[in-house]
């Protein structure tokens, strides 16, 4: 049987020479005056073939369009009622993701900048008519930009003044691996062979970087309270992370790892699938960008050798991660430095500088966590548009220039 809608006109059936019994009730729906939808009910058919159905392509009504409660979020003004029409009812091939799912926390919560997450490395394809101009407003990247990836410390100029009172480096990345869902979108199944191959490929490191992986499923109270103690530990209750559905199924199938001197970690299925952690007390950045770039191909080499599976990479958005704001690098490098100058000028002041140098200041509780004291995390504002070296490049040069700047202001405030 072939059916066209015609509008408002009716339906149109055509029939071969083969008799036909059905019976069938049409539902015809007119959206924003440019199509008609046609929903068959029930139909009993014998002879040729079956039925064509012209709802909207996939033979359902679009999903209602939902209230976003961030309206100054980008997901307010990107996902268009014109876009939710051809977008809700796409369901992605890795794990099943929608743009509803991708929204969620923009719908639920009304103090989102951005509000959208991927569940695979399907959503940024499937769900590109909003993806795309997001990611472009966002990180400030042209529609034809490309995304260039560089780890050779070799090209780092200089390090931080060994008189800045630094108190410690933390470089990070996030990793994710094709085949396999995102944290928003990834599967029970997918998760649990994730953590199977990252638990095999962190258990074969040598040398600086042996170490142990510990499951959080299960997981021996002493070593709990050792690793919240270090600081490592992540846990379950942020409420974005609940409402974008990254803490099904907690706490199995996560787990953390960490090599002797406590100096190289990994976290496994927690915003992304892995967060590859290089730090160390002191202000040598050379150091630990170096060791970082070495976990990196360890763990990239190994999964790969085990599974043929590699880094997602995208040429345009570079090493795909469940949050846009994070495409790119999806590196954060940063520094603990006492600032008392820049604290007595006022930390307005300081956030606007650190602006201009495209630096972001934080407390050192991190991004949340307020701030006290005299003590401030520094580190690189953007994530796409510049390589790993770029970034740690302009993290030594903007501290280095906040602690001349910090001296001077020093002075000026009689400390």
């Amino acid at each position: 049987v072939s059916t066209q809608s015609t509008g408002s006109s009716g339906i149109n059936a055509e029939y071969g020479s083969s008799q036909f019994a059905f019976t069938t009730f049409v539902s015809r729906i007119n959206m924003f005056g440019k199509y008609t939808k046609v929903i068959y009910g029930t139909a009993a058919v014998a002879g040729l073939g079956g039925i064509l159905l012209m709802a909207n392509g996939s033979g359902n009504a679009s999903k209602p369009f939902p209230k976003i409660l961030s309206t100054h979020s980008l997901v307010a003004k990107h996902v268009t009622k014109d876009k939710w029409e051809k977008l809700s009812n796409i369901k992605t091939k890795t794990s099943g993701f929608t743009l509803e799912k991708a929204i969620a926390c923009a719908v639920q919560f009304d103090d989102q900048h951005c509000g959208i997450y991927a569940g695979d490395g399907d959503s940024y394809k499937d769900f590109a008519a909003v993806f795309d101009p997001l990611i472009q407003e966002y990180h400030g990247i042209s529609p034809n930009a490309k995304h260039t990836s560089d780890m050779d410390v070799s090209k780092i100029r200089g390090t931080i003044n060994p008189l800045a009172p630094v108190h410690s480096v933390r470089i990070r990345v996030g990793r994710s691996f094709n085949g396999f869902g995102l944290s928003p979108g990834i599967t029970r199944e997918q998760r649990l062979e994730l953590e199977k191959l990252m638990k095999n490929a962190l258990e074969s490191m040598e040398g600086n970087l042996k170490g142990n992986y510990y499951p959080l499923l299960g997981m021996d109270e002493k070593i709990r309270q050792q690793l919240v103690d270090d600081h490592f530990l992540f846990v379950s209750g942020d409420r974005n992370l609940k409402a974008a559905g990254m803490e099904r199924d907690w706490p199995e199938g996560r787990g953390i790892f960490h090599n002797k001197d406590k100096t190289f970690l990994v976290w496994v299925n927690e915003e992304d699938q892995t967060r590859i952690i290089s730090m160390q007390k002191g202000g040598d950045v050379r150091e630990v960008f170096a060791r970082l770039a070495k976990g990196i191909e360890a763990v990239r080499t190994s999964v790969f050798n085990a599974s043929g599976k590699d880094f997602l990479l995208d040429e345009k958005y570079g090493y795909i991660h469940s949050c846009p704001t994070n495409l790119g690098t999806g590196m954060r490098a940063s520094v603990h430095i006492d600032l008392p100058g820049w604290t007595a000028e006022g930390v307005d002041k300081l956030k606007a500088r650190c602006e201009s140098l495209n630096l972001q200041p934080r407390g050192t509780r991190g991004e949340s966590g307020g701030q006290t004291g005299i003590t401030y995390d520094i580190s690189n504002k953007h994530r796409l548009g510049y390589s790993e070296v770029q970034l740690v490049q302009c993290m030594i040069d903007g501290v280095n220039t906040l602690y001349k700047e910090d001296l001077e202001l020093q002075k000026k405030h009689g400390l």
